[in-house]
């Protein structure tokens, strides 16, 4: 893989400036790969039509070839280069929530390339509504290909910083327009299947889908009751339809146990976890929100609130950056509360659970 002396570049969040864009679209027209912000989270990015530099994004990302990519476009008018046809769902989801955080899955057209799709009949599509991640697609002129900009089945970035601390090195730019605004990825939704489905929740609510297309259908709930088996993480490398697919994603460096019931007991088990552990020695952070965070006051635990536990917006915004601010703090072992599956929190139980390997610890 190619080292690089990787830049970090400021950009003005909302008036982008010309020159800056053109530095990063040139190197995307060369067949490079650059980090750029979207409102999700920062994005990896290379030409869609390009396959050397598509292989550029798995290399700098250890990401098996079994996991497709999405791409995003500036337009709609670029949806002709990337599917044969736009169904009337699909117009009516576009309209609706394009640019934003929504992912449609479409037949391929001819002109896809084969890393983005796994070889699938399928691509994966977004307009992203960050102002800088539209002024890159404008310039470069071409559909980009955009991942996440972490190392495989690490926490996300939400910043550049947390960006550079994954990939320096490994690519030649990172743009720095700021904190991401909504803190998840996008919601991507199978309009291939018979009934539109969430494939993996995020920044548009199930909720907000069904107020334009009412059969719009959950994800399938995949947990486990135990560690993952080796079945399971060799299922991990079959061609999936949507990126964020695997059992284990999303993940810090250390362990994070999820814990699910009411809200006190919940505080309860996870002080309870947290002083058995302390008691060996470990080093013990937890997640929760504002009401929790006086349970864990008198002991030395190192507490990260997400926010108010009734604004999930709050909570997905600050979810990546808190596991990443844990994760940096040496600690051992991440406790997390769980928070209410509506409106976003369905996105924050997703990621939660993903990072937790799909195991939960009821509180009863």
């Amino acid at each position: 893989m190619q080292r690089y002396q990787t830049e970090v570049l400021p950009v003005n969040p909302l008036y982008p400036e010309p020159t800056v864009i053109e530095r990063a679209a040139e190197l995307i027209r060369q067949g490079e790969v650059v980090v750029f912000p979207t409102e999700t989270v920062y994005g990896l990015g290379a030409d869609a039509f390009q396959p050397a530099a598509l292989e550029r994004i798995f290399a700098a990302k250890g990401r098996p070839y079994s996991d497709p990519l999405i791409v995003h476009i500036a337009d709609e008018e670029s949806l002709r280069l990337l599917t044969p046809a736009v169904s009337a769902q699909a117009k009516r989801l576009a309209e609706a929530f394009w640019p934003g955080p929504l992912t449609l899955i479409l037949p391929r057209g001819p002109r896809v390339p084969d890393l983005i799709t796994a070889g699938l009949q399928t691509v994966a599509v977004r307009m992203p509504r960050h102002p800088v991640a539209l002024a890159l697609i404008r310039a470069a002129a071409t559909p980009i290909a955009a991942p996440s900009a972490n190392r495989f089945m690490h926490v996300s970035p939400t910043t550049a910083q947390h960006a550079f601390g994954d990939l320096a090195g490994r690519v030649p730019l990172i743009l720095d327009g700021g904190p991401s605004e909504v803190g998840v990825e996008s919601t991507v939704l199978d309009l291939g299947s018979p009934v539109p489905t969430i494939l993996r929740p995020g920044g548009i609510s199930l909720e907000s889908l069904r107020a334009v297309l009412p059969t719009v259908q959950p994800p399938r709930r995949r947990e486990a009751t135990g560690e993952a088996t080796q079945a399971e993480m060799e299922a991990q490398r079959v061609p999936m339809h949507s990126p964020g697919q695997m059992l284990i994603h999303y993940a810090p460096a250390v362990p994070l146990l999820l814990f699910e019931g009411a809200p006190e007991a919940m505080r309860a088990a996870m002080l309870n976890e947290a002083k058995q552990r302390q008691a060996r020695g470990e080093r013990v952070g937890v997640l929760v929100a504002d009401e929790d965070v006086t349970t864990f006051q008198e002991s030395d635990i190192l507490v990260h609130s997400l926010g108010n536990a009734g604004a999930p917006e709050q909570i997905a915004a600050s979810l990546f950056a808190a596991m990443r601010a844990l994760e940096a703090a040496d600690v051992h072992v991440i406790l997390c509360r769980s928070f209410d599956e509506r409106g976003l929190g369905l996105a924050i139980r997703d990621r939660l659970l993903k990072a937790a390997g799909g195991k939960t610890f009821h509180s009863a």
